[in-house]
This record gives C-alpha cells, structure tokens and sequence, in this order.
C-alpha cells in the first residue's frame, strides 16, 4: 500500500473511501497499521496516516493542528511543493478535507479552513504546525497500541493565534445555522475558495 500511495492526492483519495472512525465502543487514536486493519480512520488518525506512508516518498511527517474555541479540534496532514502549501485530511465536516497546495504559507492554508470551520458552536482560535519527528522513537507509525502521546503532545505544543472577525463569524454562524435548519445536512457549496480543495469523498461530494 505504501508503494502504491505515492503522492498527496493518492493518499487523499485512499483516505476518501474509508468510512470515518465515529468510535463507536470507545475513543482510538490508531497508526497507519491500526488504520488498515480496521479500514477506518477519524482526522488525527487519517493525519497519521498520511505522514507515515508519504514519509517514504520525501515528504517530511508533517501536521497542522488546530484549536477551535468549543474544544472540538482538528488535525491535518500538511505538505509543501513548488506551487505551494497543500494538505490531506480526513473529517465528518466536507469542509474540512484536503487542500490543493497552492497556498503560500502554512498560515494561509489554515486561513483557508476558517469559513468551513465553523458550525454551531466550532471557530478556529490558533494552528500550529509540527514536524512528528520530535517523538523520536516513539512509534506513531505501526504501531499495534493507540498512540496517545501524539494527541497529548499536540495540546501541549504552543498554538498561533488566528485573529477574527466576531462579526464576520457570526455571521457564518447564522448562515450555517439556516441552511442546516432548511436542509439536514452540511454545507460545502457555498463556501469561497473551493477550486482549491481537493475532492470531497462521495458521502458529500452530491449534496450542495
């Protein structure tokens, strides 16, 4: 699998298929190894997941972590080529998927997410971005164990601030809150900035 998932989008459209991780039985913080066998994957497991096997393609092991205000946070598995900084991810929220890298900064990449981000009660706060060697021998890749160090470490590590509008969030807000209320499902259509995204696993990708 690792020789076949050569690049992002690879990675990004394998992570698609898998049915997310709503851990069900209690909380998992599986390896790529874990996320295999089970054939399931939440965002921070996804995230681990494409580190690990894009590691073995030159890419370093790179996450941005974000700190939303409700506690409900997210990871994502960040990348950088030529055109720029792009990203894999995996969540239950369509806005929150991957990004094509075309933004200049891991700055601007987390900018990126703020929109979609928000939900009733969700609103980015900070990001940071770390480089998972800093675990050193810890096995975050394979192992058979949940990793929980890696969540642990990620609250700990200190968190840009992300400045915003109050009145401009609130407004997202009262948007979100409607076409929720009008429609029973999230929204992505609306959302600026799409041709950047990459695409969005089939549960989404037909609604609007």
């Amino acid at each position: 699998m690792i020789a076949r998932l050569r690049t992002p989008s690879a990675v990004q459209a394998w992570l698609n298929g898998l049915p997310y991780n709503t851990e069900v039985g209690g909380e998992t913080l599986r390896s790529f190894r874990g996320v295999v066998r089970t054939g399931t994957a939440h965002c921070l497991e996804a995230a681990l997941s494409a580190a690990a096997v894009l590691e073995q393609h030159g890419y370093p092991p790179l996450v941005l972590s974000f700190e939303s205000i409700d506690l409900l946070d997210h990871v994502i598995f960040v990348y950088r080529t030529s055109r720029g900084w792009g990203s894999v991810a995996r969540s239950r929220d369509p806005g929150l998927h991957g990004r094509r890298p075309l933004f200049a900064t891991p700055r601007t990449l987390a900018l990126s997410y703020f929109e979609s981000y928000i939900d009733f009660t969700g609103r980015i706060k900070a990001y940071a971005v770390v480089d998972l060697r800093v675990m050193g021998t810890y096995d975050w890749r394979l192992s058979t164990r949940n990793v929980w160090k890696v969540e642990q470490m990620l609250i700990d590590w200190p968190h840009r601030r992300i400045a915003s509008s109050d009145r401009k969030a609130d407004a997202m807000r009262r948007r979100y809150r409607a076409f929720r209320e009008a429609h029973g499902y999230k929204p992505w259509k609306y959302y600026k900035g799409r041709e950047r995204w990459t695409p969005l696993p089939d549960e989404f990708a037909h609604r609007g």
